[in-house]
């Protein structure tokens, strides 16, 4: 399957062909600061199958495993369209939002569940990961 991420703006897109080796929501708090919203879920491809359009700025920052995140945002509007983890070698992460599909698969993992509000209700099948 072949699927399509981009930013606000457009000028920077991936584009994805296969289906995600996983989906997960991250109740941490530097992903609600990144996101905004009160988690981030991002859905993980192998490197190979992900084509990258466009410029992108990257922000390093440590997730509260110690490791190190490469977010890529697009310097013209600001939005992170994809990003690696130290953790996952060979995958790269996008943001599930950057797809503005509502028939993506739902998410089957959950992580840094301790910093969840306690309103956010998980999908049926979440699995909870320390």
């Amino acid at each position: 399957m072949s699927r399509e991420a981009c930013c606000g703006c457009g000028a920077l897109s991936v584009r994805v062909d296969a289906d995600p080796v996983r989906i997960s929501i991250c109740h941490c708090q530097a992903c609600q600061r990144r996101t905004g919203s009160v988690f981030g879920a991002q859905a993980r491809f192998p490197a190979e199958a992900v084509t990258i359009s466009g410029e992108s700025r990257q922000f390093v920052r440590h997730g509260d495993s110690g490791q190190a995140i490469r977010l890529h945002f697009c310097p013209q509007c600001g939005s992170t369209v994809y990003y690696t983890l130290d953790v996952a070698p060979g995958f790269i992460a996008v943001p599930v939002g950057a797809f503005a599909d509502p028939t993506f698969p739902t998410p089957r993992v959950a992580v840094y569940d301790e910093h969840r509000h306690p309103w956010v209700v998980l999908p049926d099948g979440c699995v909870i990961e320390d």
